[in-house]
């Protein structure tokens, strides 16, 4: 089943929509996937520009009370600038590469997120950064497939 021409990404006219080209049951949950990422780094990059470090450790993000403002700030700008990548790249087939590459910057973060919280002690924390870091994961090798399937390389 193909999509119908006004969503599919080249089509003359209008913005470019990639939502449901592909296969589209892993299409379905790589957006979701997506999307979520996008919700998750946009609630906390946003918490992170605009609250004070103690206000940020009260609410439950107990791993930035070993930085510095500025970096936190900087991680902030990071994970927005990340937020756009994931998803906006992809959705308007744009250098779609750059959607891969944010999940897989998102994943980097995890990782130091996770070595924080274990450094803590907070197994809740452990397991939320976690299974962020799985989707982030999944986001990066789905959409990486897909790239190397546009270019020939995959079938």
């Amino acid at each position: 089943m193909t999509s119908p021409p006004w969503l599919r990404a080249g089509h003359g006219g209008g913005v470019p929509l990639r939502l449901l080209e592909g296969h589209h049951t892993m299409n379905i949950a790589l957006w979701a996937a997506q999307f979520v990422l996008a919700f998750v780094f946009l609630v906390s990059g946003t918490c992170k520009s605009l609250w004070s470090k103690e206000r940020l450790v009260a609410a439950g993000q107990t791993g930035v009370q070993f930085f510095p403002l500025p970096a936190i700030r900087l991680i902030a700008a990071s994970e927005l600038l990340a937020v756009v990548g994931v998803t906006l790249p992809w959705l308007i087939d744009v250098a779609p590469i750059l959607t891969p590459l944010a999940a897989v910057g998102l994943g980097v973060v995890m990782i130091g997120a996770t070595t924080t919280h274990i450094k803590l002690r907070e197994p809740k924390n452990i397991v939320i950064t976690c299974v962020i870091f799985v989707v982030c994961v999944f986001v990066a090798i789905g959409r990486f497939v897909d790239v190397a399937r546009e270019a020939g390389a995959v079938t």
